[in-house]
C-alpha cells in the first residue's frame, strides 16, 4: 500500500529525515508543515473530504472530483489550486491526482507554553 505520512515538523526534523534518506535509510512518502496552524489551515474540511475522495482514485478531472464530493466546481478549483501549491495533490496531464492508497497524520500536541 502506497502511504503518505502528513505531519507538523521542525526543519531540524525534517533536516534528519533527510540526511537518513541519503544514508539509505527508508523514509517513505512524506509531506511536512512547519506548524498545526499551517496544517489546519491548508487542510480545510473540504479539502480534506476532497483528498478522501481522490485516495486511490488515480487521475481525475476536477470536475469529477467535484462531483464526488457533491460541490460546485468552482469552488473545488479553488481548493484544488491551494492543494497543488501546499504540494499535497499534483497535476498530471489534464487531470489531478493524489497519487497514495492511505493517509496518516503524524503530530503531538503538547500543554500550552
Amino acid at each position: 500500500m502506497n502511504i503518505v505520512t502528513l505531519s507538523v515538523a521542525s526543519r531540524d526534523d525534517v533536516t534528519r529525515r533527510a540526511l537518513a534518506a541519503f544514508g539509505g535509510e527508508t523514509q517513505g512518502a512524506h509531506h511536512s508543515f512547519a506548524s498545526p496552524d499551517l496544517l489546519w489551515q491548508t487542510l480545510t474540511r473540504k479539502r480534506w473530504d476532497l483528498i478522501q475522495a481522490m485516495t486511490g482514485q488515480g487521475v481525475m478531472s476536477i470536475r469529477e472530483a467535484a462531483r464526488r464530493v457533491g460541490r460546485d466546481m468552482k469552488a473545488v478549483h479553488g481548493d484544488v489550486q491551494a492543494l497543488i501549491g501546499a504540494g499535497v495533490i499534483h497535476k498530471e496531464g489534464r487531470g489531478i491526482v493524489f497519487p497514495y492508497d492511505g493517509v496518516h497524520v503524524d503530530f503531538m500536541l503538547t500543554k500550552a507554553a
